[in-house]
């Protein structure tokens, strides 16, 4: 039954987008590579590039124009691919470093069929690495630091925990090394933002850099990433006064109201692209645009500062009466739906963070009721790398604790200090540099192995 619009409601929908910043900010091409594993590398980047430069060429193009024909913004547009780690090793030897040279091959194929077809990020440069580590999964880690300096467009994510396995500290510590070595290859550190470390990832998510187009998928699929920081801070400017359990079901309202439009664009983009439409991701992802924050949103729940005490309580009223109105919206809701707090990618939480109300271990204790962790955190450059293994370790246990899902997406800033400035440029905003402790875990991530999973996971 087609979705029926009052008058009322598309007048609605017109502030929400001129005024409020309401927009799609991802369409998500999910397009499965497996049949292109193949021993021989050239045939195999062949066959990369062929699979997604056909399945991809109208996905530009007919976004732009949906967009024009309902006035909807749609920010980004996008792919995930099958998790490359699962492609490699036929194609792999026993020598690592040809291994290694072959899996920047991949990488550079990814990134010039992303380019070909115009789309902002590929994400899929992944591994699953939660209980152990293949061949596969070792080369491609290894490799990450000289594929993202050495490509545009190209994300990649390691899930290195689960609720059901636990955490692999092993692929942490080498991970942690990785994200030191690419902050060494890239100005300001930059290529960190296209990496991020997951536990319990979703195998749909549409948002960058953590997408990943799962093994439970099928051919191809669209997912669609929302967002309306702003008319969700409309709504409480509109209600000041009323009571926290009367605010929450505002926000539901807005929430739906919300997710009918993502839910409109997402499937009458996936029809004519001929592919299948997957999930609508209700995730809450601020920019650095005016009134289009997260951080703000927490403040005008009633918390003096974000960061403050209160914090914790407000962010889980707010994202649980978000999925609470969006789920009634939407035919499925999949993805991270949680609520982004990218500290360079917020201005509320910029200027919270440089009040001195945010600090890293209260991004860590808020993690624990949204969905994504902590992510676009700079840190200092002199870091070592043990401390950022423990960050990422504390911030991944949270998630296989909760069964949820959590993230790390942190940037060692070369030659910079706490305090200090740095502009990551465009979409990926600004920040200080927020200190580390100066307690370093090292015992605790040379032992290695793995934590086990929780009693939780025994659920069967």
């Amino acid at each position: 039954m087609p979705l029926v619009y009052a008058p009322k409601e598309i007048l609605e929908t017109i502030r929400m987008i001129t005024v409020q910043n309401l927009d799609v900010r991802t369409v998500t091409l999910g397009i499965n590579l497996r049949e292109c594993c193949d021993s021989d590398i050239d045939r195999m980047k062949e066959k990369i590039y062929l699979k997604i430069t056909s399945e991809a060429e109208g996905l530009v193009q007919t976004a732009n124009r949906i967009q024009s024909k309902y006035g909807v913004p749609i920010i980004n547009k996008r792919i995930a691919v099958t998790p490359v780690s699962l492609l490699l090793s036929p194609a792999l030897t026993r020598n690592l470093e040809e291994s290694k040279a072959r899996a920047v091959e991949v990488a550079k194929c990814l990134d010039r069929a992303a380019r070909k077809v115009n789309v902002n990020f590929i994400g899929g440069y992944s591994a699953i690495v939660y209980k152990d580590m293949s061949c596969a999964d070792r080369v491609l880690i290894e490799s990450i630091p000289q594929v993202l300096a050495g490509t545009e467009t190209l994300c990649s994510s390691i899930m290195a925990a689960s609720t059901k396995a636990g955490l692999n500290m092993d692929a942490v510590n080498l991970v942690a090394r990785a994200i030191k070595e690419t902050a060494s290859r890239t100005s300001d550190g930059i290529g960190c933002c296209r990496l991020v470390v997951f536990a319990n990832a979703p195998e749909d998510n549409p948002f960058m850099a953590g997408a990943f187009f799962g093994i439970g998928e099928g051919d191809n699929a669209l997912n669609v990433g929302l967002s309306g920081p702003g008319v969700i801070k409309a709504v409480l400017e509109e209600n000041r006064n009323q009571s926290l359990n009367e605010l929450a079901e505002e926000i539901k309202k807005m929430g739906f109201k919300i997710t009918r439009a993502g839910q409109l664009i997402g499937k009458e983009l996936a029809k004519d692209l001929g592919v299948r439409f997957g999930i609508i991701d209700l995730s809450l992802a601020p920019t650095m645009i005016a009134g289009d924050s997260v951080a703000e949103i927490v403040e005008s729940i009633g918390v003096e500062s974000f960061g403050a005490p209160g914090s914790t309580a407000a962010l889980a009223m707010l994202i649980d009466a978000v999925k609470k109105g969006g789920i009634m919206a939407a035919e499925n809701v999949g993805g991270l739906s949680g609520v982004f707090i990218s500290v360079s990618e917020d201005a509320g939480a910029l200027r919270a963070l440089e009040r001195g109300s945010l600090s890293l271990e209260k991004l860590e204790a808020m993690s624990s009721v949204c969905s994504v962790g902590l992510d676009m955190v700079a840190i200092p450059g002199d870091t070592p790398v043990e401390s950022i293994a423990g960050i990422i370790a504390d911030e991944l246990m949270i998630g296989v604790m909760n069964n949820k899902t959590t993230a790390v997406r942190i940037i060692p800033v070369p030659n910079r200090k706490a305090g200090e400035y740095v502009e990551f440029g465009g979409l990926l905003g600004s920040s200080r540099v927020m200190p580390v402790s100066r307690f370093v875990p090292r015992k605790l991530v040379q032992r290695g192995g793995r934590i086990p999973a929780p009693m939780r996971s025994l659920n069967n």
